[in-house]
């Protein structure tokens, strides 16, 4: 299986991808005449060594089409081209020191066709039925990826977007499901990585409490639900008052990008400052990379990967044994 790498046009700007509309052709021929195709990449696919307190993990995410969010940098259709879509994660996936993909299923099968998941994490996107817009949009439903189906597929675990309104009684239902989800995930010795927010309706709007005491309880809340939280991480925005949102929790904690409005200097030095603060364990962005605002993609993610610290973490115990030789 051969890997299609995006091709720059010739004469256009960095950023720039081959626009052939038959360059993932073969895609649509396994699907239709070797559907198994899929399965047999999952099982052949060479595996990540395996995640390190300290290590910090970048993973592109690219879950968002299968809400119906397609919009990046004030585009309202930026992710509906999915050739488009593929050439960046590709593009993205060829830097080394991007450590994995969260996907919804069929963004998640395009990419082992492809064979760009080699070592790498893979994260399922479970609950996409919150559609984006929706009227009943946190009824999150789980229609994407299951535990089972992430086992099969040799996945490191599922991403749950888990949206709580105290105002809308469909809360009580999704965090039922989140914590049926978690369990089934940690069944089978799979991460959960929950993604909490408080949220209400805003002028018919879903909108997040994006400030440090919202998210402080949403941490809260999610981390009590399952009945272990062995296998759970958090999925946090970066806030204002980052180190007491990280206060919060003892468990391992990804970054979550967004679509933020600033510029992309501003919005990687608060990473940055994030990054540096314990018990957070890396990035997991998608938009904010793989649109970026002067089109170099490989450019933005080069600059994400380089505020990731590289260095394991020793146990307090050996530290101090080395510190008294």
């Amino acid at each position: 299986m051969t890997t299609t790498t995006p091709t720059p046009v010739g004469g256009l700007p960095e950023g720039a991808f081959d626009d052939d509309p038959r360059r993932y052709e073969h895609l649509t021929r396994i699907r239709l005449e070797d559907p198994e195709a899929i399965a047999r990449a999952a099982r052949e696919r060479k595996p990540h060594p395996g995640v390190v307190l300290g290590k910090q993990n970048f993973i592109v995410a690219a879950d968002h089409p299968a809400r119906g969010a397609l919009a990046a940098q004030g585009r309202p259709e930026a992710m509906a081209d999915r050739r488009e879509l593929l050439d960046r994660l590709q593009l993205a996936l060829a830097n080394p020191a991007v450590d994995g993909v969260l996907a919804s299923p069929d963004i998640m099968d395009d990419l082992l066709l492809l064979g760009a998941l080699d070592g790498k994490l893979l994260f399922g996107s479970m609950n996409r039925g919150g559609l984006a817009g929706f009227v009943n949009e946190f009824d999150d439903r789980f229609t994407g990826h299951t535990a089972a189906a992430l086992e099969a597929i040799g996945a490191t675990g599922g991403k749950m977007l888990t949206r709580i309104c105290l105002g809308d009684p469909a809360t009580a239902g999704i965090l039922e499901a989140t914590a049926k989800a978690i369990d089934s995930l940690a069944e089978r010795r799979l991460v959960a990585m929950v993604e909490p927010f408080l949220s209400s309706w805003v002028d018919g709007k879903v909108t997040n409490d994006l400030s440090p005491e919202a998210v402080i309880r949403s941490v809260a809340i999610a981390s009590g639900l399952g009945s272990t939280s062995a296998y759970t991480w958090m999925k946090l925005p970066v806030v204002a008052e980052m180190e007491r949102v990280m206060a919060s929790t003892t468990m391992p904690t990804v970054l979550l990008g967004g679509d933020p409005a600033g510029h992309q200097d501003e919005v990687f030095a608060s990473w940055g400052a994030a990054l540096a603060l314990p018990g957070v364990q890396g990035l997991t962005v998608g938009r904010t990379l793989l649109y970026p605002a002067d089109g170099d993609v490989a450019g933005a993610v080069a600059a994400a990967a380089s505020l990731l610290r590289n260095e394991e973490i020793a146990p307090l115990g050996q530290k101090s044994k080395e510190a008294a030789q």
